[in-house]
């Protein structure tokens, strides 16, 4: 099989197993969204943002990590590379499932994505290689569907569980479905990608931890300790100085750790800028309405998590159909569509009361994930026809890092910018309030003072709320112009096109 040929007939057997592995990793990726605050009940953690980084710094490790995946994916046989992935992902699991503290909770997590990175990369290069051009979007649909669903059923399922269990049953019941992966992957997993020797430049490894990790601790730190703390700007210019360092050595080299050059196709490059912006969106969405829906409305976690579940539901049924919609019509319609529907659904979002109705909030929240759902995966895999299939592990991984990256900056800017509102408009508050009580010359009781005080800081935290949903619609419409100058790849110039020096047309 040379570089430019598929399977005959693709492995489905073993694409089924790799599809349980990814399942359970993107499962993680949101599964403790709803259960946050229980958490931080139970270690007595005073701030979100601090908690926040079981969310976070996942997606921060796998940023750090997927960019070497296109060297693992290369380097190494994928069945080797799976069960090494899936064993380091069932260890981390195991911590965080008996965590005695919130350190070591934090550690699990950072262990399982340390596994989790690989996932991704690796069954969409299988993905890849298994299925011709022509046929990829249906094939792509299919695995938009463990991308795209298992993240969005997380906090349905998240929410049951901690009604009615501990929050450890979360990571206790993924523990047989990972070691059940990874049995069958020792017996039944085949070898069905080509390696080749290439060697991991650790220079360029030491410069994208430094770059990814700087630039996404700053921005996760800012909603603890504010822009103007020296440690978050601080680490966020470090960050993106060791960035461009980074970018400018992997343009030299001839063997790079990412290989950039592949930008100079143009529908990648759009793809890739359209999937930073709406995966912005998406996964501070995912944050910002557990927060809505449980601190300011008081809804249990598991009605919290229901009212996620239409939405999850609609994502995953659509990731399919996207597929073979994206076969016949290209991807502009199909962009421009969601993000139209996403924009809106975005801003009805920002109409959100202290008594906004179930309906309304599950209506928003179902109609925004049902436009996201025919965005992500038509516009990746255009940008990745485009590009030579020898350069496939390079485009996966850059895909990963920039949705992973933006995901964990989305969300820990939208979390910042909901603190820094709810404090702004609590202070306002509580001055409007002094001022009342001073020109009616009465003084309030303790009870009455407390009772302002939790409706001051209701109200404050839902200007707050509101107010980051506003941005994430800016930023759909950005990602809306953006769509406009998508353009369909043809089959035959983008098998044709092997030479990354001239990109396609």
């Amino acid at each position: 099989m040379n570089s430019e040929q598929t399977m005959k007939k693709p492995p489905y057997g073993m694409i089924a197993i790799l599809f349980v592995g990814a399942f359970v990793a993107f499962l993680n990726n949101t599964l403790l969204n709803v259960a946050l605050p229980t958490i931080m009940k139970d270690f007595g953690i005073t701030t979100y943002s601090k908690v926040q980084w079981l969310a976070t710094g996942y997606m921060l490790v796998s940023g750090i990590l997927v960019p070497a995946s296109a060297f693992f994916v290369t380097r190494f046989k994928n069945r080797h590379l799976f069960i090494a992935a899936m064993s380091v992902f069932t260890i981390g699991t195991i911590m965080a499932g008996f965590a005695p503290n919130f350190g070591m909770l934090l550690a699990g997590r950072m262990v399982q994505a340390a596994g989790a990175s690989t996932m991704s990369p690796l069954l969409m290069n299988v993905m890849l290689t298994s299925f011709p051009r022509e046929k990829r979007g249906a094939a792509m649909g299919i695995f938009g569907l463990v991308m795209i669903m298992a993240p969005a059923i997380g906090p349905t399922l998240s929410g049951y569980i901690v009604e009615h269990h501990d929050w450890r049953m979360l990571f206790q019941m993924i523990i047989p479905f990972a070691v059940i992966s990874l049995l069958f992957a020792v017996w039944k997993l085949d070898n069905v990608m080509e390696t080749r020797e290439v060697h991991l430049d650790f220079p360029s490894v030491l410069l994208s931890t430094i770059a990814f990790g700087g630039i996404l601790y700053g921005f996760s730190a800012a909603g603890d300790k504010g822009w103007s703390s020296p440690w978050v700007y601080g680490t966020i210019s470090v960050g993106f100085i060791a960035l461009i360092i980074f970018v400018l050595k992997q343009l030299r080299m001839d063997q790079p750790l990412l290989e950039l050059r592949i930008y100079k196709y143009p529908m990648f490059a759009l793809g890739s800028a359209i999937s930073v912006i709406v995966s912005m969106a998406m996964f501070s969405g995912m944050i910002l309405t557990p927060a809505y829906v449980q601190s300011i409305r008081g809804i249990e976690p598991f009605e919290a998590g229901l009212m996620m579940l239409p939405g999850a539901l609609i994502m995953g049924l659509m990731s399919p159909i996207t597929g073979k919609l994206f076969d016949k019509f290209g991807p502009r319609v199909l962009a421009m569509t969601g993000l139209t529907i996403t924009t809106l659904a975005t801003f009805g979002l920002t109409k959100l009361e202290l008594d906004s109705s179930y309906t309304f909030i599950v209506s928003m929240y179902t109609i925004r994930m049902f436009g996201l759902s025919m965005v992500m995966m038509p516009i990746m895999t255009n940008g990745l026809n485009q590009i030579p299939q020898t350069m496939n592990p390079h485009g996966t991984a850059i895909n990963n890092t920039v949705q992973q990256v933006a995901g964990a900056i989305g969300s820990a800017l939208m979390v910042s910018f909901m603190n820094n509102r709810t404090k702004a408009t609590a202070q306002d508050l509580i001055a409007e309030a002094k001022v009342n009580a001073a020109q009616s010359g009465t003084t309030p009781t303790p009870e009455q003072m407390q009772q302002m005080q939790e409706q001051i800081m209701q109200n404050a935290l839902l200007d707050g709320i509101t107010h980051s949903f506003l941005i994430a619609a800016c930023l759909t419409v950005v990602a809306l112009v953006l769509a406009l100058f998508l353009k369909r790849v043809k089959v035959e110039s983008a098998a044709a096109s092997m030479d990354l020096k001239k990109p396609t047309k």
